[in-house]
């Protein structure tokens, strides 16, 4: 029996009701370890929940500025110190964007799961000096950004529980987007393109006591959202309410000005038969077909048009997409064989990267 040690970001809880990408592909992870006999452990903040062991750090308060954070690290490092000194740790799966911060020391083999844009993460923690460490992408789009020298595992794409999203032909009369509340998701962008296109937009999201985002959120989303009819913002959904919206939207429009790598929230659109609109760039090209489950542009005016010509596509095209590209099933499949792999000793290639590009 394997022992499988989970570390979530310090500032994010995780479980089933949660919705965001990492916490997402943290709960199939400890569901997929549970049910092949093996101990999972998750390392999170309270509030979360798992099939197996929870090991909770401290939620966060306040503001997140830098000596939160510091703080949070420290818990993280310590808990990790706890679970390993008590229990028989085969291998360290690490999900969190600041993982270096909390990386154990040598002991058992890690895996990194890069969920964010690679500009994300410190340079330091690209080469982690840390003996039998493993980093791998999500998405093949993220490797045009790798720094040269960084060594990466096999690709391992997201995927999502097709059978837990329905399938709607009939829907709403608005747009959807859906994402944290910051500047990178570009919402004032999905804003723009929707009054365009005279579609109205519902937002769902959860602004982070950040500063930078409520600096942004204050400044530059709240006046676009009181600046006229057509635009709600909800705040973070739970993931009943989220399958709901998914299914009754028009499209869901990806508009951020980070390239999007999980692109969990566009897989989920197309299992519940709705088409993304997007510009374009990252994960998306995998698995949008332009003109079948949706459109990809360049230019905020071409996305209105897009929003605008989404309800013509066939909501059974989507989901059958879903069905062929977007399953969970796969990924999970990969991060058993690599637990394996790396429990064994036979650890899977690296590959050096020569450039960004």
């Amino acid at each position: 029996m394997l022992t499988i040690l989970q570390i979530a970001d310090p500032f994010t809880p995780v479980g089933a009701s949660r919705t965001g990408g990492a916490a997402q592909v943290m709960t199939l992870l400890d569901e997929a370890v549970t049910d092949c006999g093996w101990r999972s452990l998750v390392i999170a903040p309270a509030g979360s929940s798992c099939r197996g062991t929870l090991i909770a750090t401290a939620p966060l308060t306040g503001s997140l500025d830098d000596a939160a954070r510091a703080r949070a690290q420290r818990e993280q490092r310590a808990a990790v110190e706890r679970v390993l000194t008590h229990f028989p740790v085969d291998v360290v799966h690490l999900h969190g964007v600041d993982f270096h911060a909390y990386l154990p020391p040598p002991g058992p083999p890690a895996l990194v799961t890069l969920h964010r844009p690679l500009a994300c993460y410190h340079e330091r923690a690209l080469r982690p000096g840390r003996p039998r460490t493993f980093l791998h992408c999500v998405a093949p789009s993220q490797r045009r950004d790798v720094p040269a020298g960084v060594a990466l595992i096999a690709d391992i794409p997201n995927g999502v529980r097709v059978a837990s999203f329905t399938l709607a032909r009939r829907k709403g009369g608005f747009a959807l987007a859906l994402g944290r509340v910051c500047a990178d998701k570009g919402f004032d962008r999905a804003i723009d393109a929707c009054r365009r296109a005279h579609m109205p937009l519902v937002l769902a999201g959860e602004l982070f006591a950040q500063p930078d985002d409520e600096r942004w959120f204050h400044d530059q989303l709240a006046p676009l959202i009181a600046g006229g009819d057509g635009v709600r913002l909800l705040g973070p959904l739970n993931a009943a309410r989220k399958r709901r919206l998914l299914a009754a939207a028009r499209c869901l429009v990806v508009a951020g000005r980070v390239p999007a790598t999980s692109a969990l929230a566009a897989r989920e659109a197309l299992a519940s038969g709705t088409p993304v609109v997007g510009l374009r760039g990252g994960a998306l090209e995998a698995f949008v077909e332009p003109g079948r489950t949706g459109f990809l542009v360049d230019t905020i005016e071409e996305l209105a048009d897009a929003i605008a010509r989404a309800p013509t596509l066939d909501p059974e095209a989507c989901r059958r997409a879903a069905e062929e590209q977007c399953s969970a099933a796969p990924m999970v499949r990969s991060y058993l064989s690599v637990y394996r792999r790396l429990a064994d000793g036979t650890a899977p290639e690296r590959r050096v990267v020569g450039s960004a590009g």
